[in-house]
């Protein structure tokens, strides 16, 4: 039975970059979808991994990356999603979860080809995230009010187009299911 791992991407933010606020109202929206995968997937022991961009701070742990998102302009967008102690984080610096990250590796050691994904920003990371996956032959499931758009219209046309062309599952978060 393959094992499915709960992929949160780029959640942990602070929210000061140039579209934050095109982006906010979106991710008010997913934050309820995103909030319930993640009882989902603790309640039957699936790994949860989040995967976030470092923002250029090479230096930087996934402690301070929180503590920078929850320091903020939009705390509440981060709270309610938020790591617990048996979260496991990877550091991007791209678009994907996979570029250049030991991502791959630790899905395999979990025993993961099954990936449900959410976070922001659809119609960038998410959608890169997807065809990473696809490639590396995992079965990709995306929670459609449990991702963030900064354009409605380019979040729409990546939806399609990872569902056409990476074999996608498009589902709300409460049709998604768990291993457990």
């Amino acid at each position: 039975m393959p094992r499915t791992a709960l992929i949160v991407i780029d959640m942990l933010n602070t929210y000061a970059h140039e579209d934050a606020e095109a982006l906010v109202p979106s991710v008010r929206e997913a934050l309820p979808g995103i909030a319930r995968l993640l009882r989902r997937a603790r309640a039957d022991d699936s790994p949860v991994l989040y995967v976030n961009d470092n923002f250029g701070e090479w230096r930087s742990h996934h402690g301070e990356i929180l503590e920078a998102a929850l320091d903020g302009r939009h705390r509440d967008l981060v709270e309610p999603v938020a790591p617990d102690e048996n979260s496991l984080f990877v550091v991007k610096a791209r678009h994907s979860i996979f570029f250049e990250t030991p991502l791959a590796y630790l899905l395999d050691r979990l025993g993961s080809d099954r990936l449900v994904l959410c976070g922001q920003v659809t119609e960038q990371c998410v959608l890169y995230s997807a065809l990473d996956a696809h490639i590396r032959h995992f079965d990709g499931v995306v929670a459609v009010d449990a991702v963030a758009h900064i354009d409605a219209d380019l979040a729409g046309a990546a939806l399609r187009m990872m569902r056409t062309n990476m074999s996608a599952t498009i589902s709300r978060s409460d049709e998604v299911a768990f291993d457990g």
